[in-house]
């Protein structure tokens, strides 16, 4: 993935090969540390395959089948189509299934970029990920998905689409070996068939040879034309949305007229983005979109082994658009419009939509009786003078709105409503000319789901909070071959997701994560020689398994190799309640 400058710079340096010299390591080796790194060891040129501390994906003690969908090698595939075959379910697992679960497996050595990658069945997309950056010996890694929500496209055979663009040369020789094994878990007495929806309408550009992602630059929306069943009840759509170029650490961008004072260090367009959603041009919903980095950015030596939070595993954002459902089940085609608003560069989006229908009505119909969602969010920004020569930029914004929307069903009448909450700050400290920049980002809120249907009141909330802080310092750049680099880096993700039913006075947990990735890495180079690169880490990990069991598990290493690994005893009760203190 390319940036500005100093990026590019960067990630041809960690790539160095093996066999330039080395000077010792930059940073000191972690306390409590169970093992020894290797000596000399560097992760610029030798770490350890990627390991995180989130929890496996569980798997069902039933009779499954597996189908290897993809065993390829991507060479130079930038620009080309996508990798297609096509995914048959096995006929000794035809289902009803309890679980399906996606299995990624990649490896790669030699030099080579991150990239963007994803996989599409029957034109949706159900997995996106970027990709590991090697050392010359290789590296494998591993990511496993549970696609059970997709099952009305699994049912029958399907188009499967493997997209990732990588360029093999002279330089950068790194060919990514992808296996995507796909394995159907059937349902038995004491593993019930999942509950999915009815349908899954993707929303992507299925009608060409391209992956159907879609790319969006500054000011641009994407527009699907969807005709919605006509005994419609209830509509999600989960949204993938990346950026791209000076968007890929949007989160560290400044405002345009302070960028251009150091292009080589500085992206425009400010700090804010938010994923927007649109029902024929009305506003439908937003998600907060989470500060990814990929396993290049900021300096590599931060993500070697453990990756950057989201970096091998994007999660979607849903967006809850049943307030709508009273009026897509006009039988006419309505336009769902995805915008990444504020962005300053490219941004790969898409969307699948996951509908429900009434089993005994023919026709439903309804109406949308409130909306204070407003197209544009109050952003204020304010530039001030440091010491120095410094400039120190605060962004800052929220939002509080509500839609709430019925339909008549078979059932009687059911009404949602879909009311989020939200607070946003960035602080930039940004000196030196633009190469020593300090920045805290602050996201939190909450968005309460309420269903009232025959006198009963349900609710379902998630609250969350997405901090990241980074200290990224570049005292020398003069070009490729002579700089040196290092940062700090901080990220969390916590994610509170609580339930009320009926007359049920409190909240009651359902899923918990809160995960933790501190960082700090460095490189230099000098006439084309690695003077030194190291890096340290630790990822703390507290939540709830997808079986709902408590998990917490701690990582930390040094010079790219794990250093120590816990797992620890927890109550959900208490994990939840140490999130939600943010």
């Amino acid at each position: 993935m390319f940036r500005h400058r100093w990026t590019r710079a960067l990630r041809g340096i960690s790539m160095a090969s093996a066999s330039v010299a080395l000077v010792g390591g930059a940073l000191a080796a972690p306390a409590q540390a169970d093992t020894a790194p290797k000596p000399g060891s560097n992760p610029a040129v030798d770490y350890q395959d990627p390991v995180d501390a989130t929890p496996p994906v569980s798997r069902p003690d039933t009779e499954h089948c597996s189908v290897t969908a993809v065993d390829h090698d991507f060479g130079y595939t930038l620009g080309g189509p996508p990798y297609t075959t096509t995914l048959t379910p096995p006929k000794k697992c035809e289902g009803p299934w309890n679980k399906v679960v996606l299995d990624w497996s990649g490896s790669v050595k030699g030099r080579q970029y991150d990239r963007l990658a994803a996989v599409f069945i029957g034109g949706a997309e159900v997995f996106r990920t970027s990709t590991a950056e090697p050392d010359d010996d290789g590296i494998s890694w591993h990511v496993a998905k549970d696609i059970t929500d997709f099952t009305p496209l699994l049912k029958d055979p399907q188009k499967l689409q493997l997209e990732l663009g990588n360029v093999v040369n002279e330089t950068y020789t790194g060919v990514y070996r992808i296996k995507l094994k796909i394995t159907y878990y059937q349902a038995d007495r004491r593993h019930p068939a999942a509950t999915t929806a009815d349908r899954v309408v993707p929303l992507g550009d299925t009608g060409s040879d391209s992956a159907p992602w879609m790319s969006v630059g500054n000011g641009g929306s994407t527009r699907t034309d969807v005709t919605f069943p006509r005994n419609l009840t209830d509509a999600r759509l989960e949204v993938y949305a990346r950026g791209g170029g000076c968007d890929e650490q949007w989160f560290d961008a400044v405002p345009s007229d302070l960028a251009e004072t150091a292009p080589d260090y500085l992206c425009g367009g400010g700090p804010y983005r938010e994923v927007q959603v649109t029902v024929d041009g009305q506003p439908a919903g937003l998600a907060q979109p989470y500060p990814v980095v990929y396993s290049g950015g900021i300096v590599p030596t931060l993500w070697r082994p453990i990756p950057a939070i989201d970096q091998f595993g994007t999660e979607a954002y849903d967006i809850d658009l049943t307030p709508f459902a009273g009026l897509l089940a006009d039988g006419k085609p309505h336009a769902i419009g995805i915008t990444p608003y504020g962005a300053a560069d490219s941004w790969n989006v898409d969307g699948s939509l996951f509908v429900g229908t009434d089993a005994h009505k023919a026709r439903t119909s309804g109406g949308v009786t409130t909306n204070t969602l407003s197209h544009t969010p109050v952003v204020k920004t304010v530039q001030t003078p440091g010491r120095n020569g410094s400039t120190d930029v605060s962004v800052s914004t929220g939002r509080s709105w509500k839609i709430s929307g019925y339909v008549e069903t078979s059932k009687g009448r059911v009404t949602t409503t879909v009311e989020q909450k939200f607070a946003y700050t960035n602080t930039d400290n940004v000196s030196a000319t633009g190469s020593h920049q300090v920045m805290h980002q602050r996201d939190h809120g909450s968005t309460t789901v309420t269903t009232q249907a025959r006198g009963r009141t349900d609710a379902q909330r998630s609250t969350w909070s997405y901090p990241i802080d980074v200290d990224l310092d570049i005292p020398l750049y003069g070009d490729y071959n002579n700089y040196d680099m290092k940062a700090a880096v901080t990220q969390r993700r916590v994610i509170v997701d609580t339930s009320r039913k009926g007359s049920a006075r409190g909240w009651r947990t359902d899923a918990v994560t809160d995960d933790t990735v501190d960082s700090a890495g460095s490189i230099a180079r000098t006439a084309g020689v690695v003077q030194s690169a190291d890096g340290a880490s630790t990822e703390n990990y507290r939540g709830t398994t997808d079986t709902g069991a408590c998990y917490s598990r701690s990582l930390r290493t040094a010079h790219g190799w794990v250093t120590a690994d816990r797992q620890h005893h927890c109550r959900v009760a208490d994990v939840a309640r140490e999130a939600l203190k943010g």
